[in-house]
């Protein structure tokens, strides 16, 4: 048993084309990092960054509440917010602190979850963002790699990432709405043509696959999404340029990053990574909208740095 412990959790995108809800891969674009300390009572959150500090509405704190309550934990415990992802712009910012704060929780009080249901706490801190549970962020930030996740009941597969993946972000900097996941997911169609299915769960299938087979250049052929990027992508100024642009610089795919505004290329350590990004940086600015790029490989899950 610890009193305070520190825990650093990593970005992550969401969907990756086709597999919407379904896959994650944690990225090491950004990272957040939580300190649980023990106190005598309630739960309280001290940050320097523009998030609520009232439990109920922060991803950490709703994560805290739920673990002390299911657990009968009688300490009061500070959470210390210090966030690298920037909130709101398809990188799983919510789901970084909760995925650092299930970590901590687990280890402060020696729980000894399995990986489910770890998954399965930090999952309720996206009630506060997103408005409903997903656990497609939220599992690639606890558990690292790539995952898929089945519900109903929760399992989550986790596959090793190949070595030389490599993506480009570009994050634009535009204003983004309060509640923007429930805004994006609003814009998405409630009936699919079953030639836009079958098209989508072929290319997730080789997604897998080329996870499986680390192999990504097949991942990034297969980024191809005919049903959540249309309907998506007119929220994001110049994403047709950024996304031509980025295929003609050598990018194997593109695609919108979890709900967006980000933009991510899926490419190779081999490739000309600084011209991909810089091409998807022209595409935005196309549109009048300047952004950051980052160069990123996929990360390893919530790790504890502090005891």
């Amino acid at each position: 048993m610890t009193s305070k412990i520190t825990v650093k959790a990593p970005s992550s995108t969401a969907n990756l084309g086709p597999g919407f809800d379904v896959f994650g891969l944690a990225v090491d674009a950004f990272f957040d990092e939580i300190t649980l300390t023990k106190k005598k009572n309630g739960i309280s959150i001290i940050t320097e960054d523009d998030i609520p500090t009232n439990p109920e509405n922060n991803t950490a704190g709703l994560v805290v509440k739920n673990m002390i309550e299911k657990f009968k934990i009688k300490d009061g415990i500070e959470i210390k917010i210090k966030k690298g992802v920037p909130a709101g712009f398809g990188m799983g910012s919510s789901a970084a602190s909760a995925a650092a704060t299930v970590i901590a929780f687990d280890k402060m009080y020696d729980l000894k979850l399995n990986e489910n249901t770890l998954v399965e706490f930090a999952g309720y801190g996206e009630k506060a963002s997103a408005g409903s549970v997903h656990y497609d962020n939220v599992a690639a930030s606890v558990l690292g790699g790539f995952v898929i996740v089945r519900t109903n009941p929760l399992n989550v597969i986790k596959i090793k990432a190949p070595m030389n993946l490599r993506m480009c972000i570009a994050v634009p900097k535009l204003e983004v709405p309060k509640k923007k996941t429930k805004v994006s997911r609003g814009v998405i169609p409630k009936k699919v043509s079953l030639i836009d299915s079958i098209a989508n769960l072929s290319n997730a299938a080789a997604i897998v696959v080329g996870f499986m087979k680390k192999d990504p250049k097949l991942i990034g052929d297969s980024i191809k999404d005919v049903i959540v990027e249309p309907a998506r992508q007119h929220m994001i100024p110049g994403f047709a340029k950024v996304k031509e642009n980025a295929l003609k610089a050598g990018a194997f795919g593109v695609t919108i990053s979890g709900a967006g505004p980000s933009v991510i290329a899926f490419s190779k350590s081999s490739a000309d990574l600084k011209k991909i990004s810089l091409a998807m940086s022209r595409g935005f600015a196309s549109a009048n909208t300047k952004c950051q790029t980052v160069i990123c490989k996929p990360s390893k899950g919530a790790i504890v740095i502090k005891k």
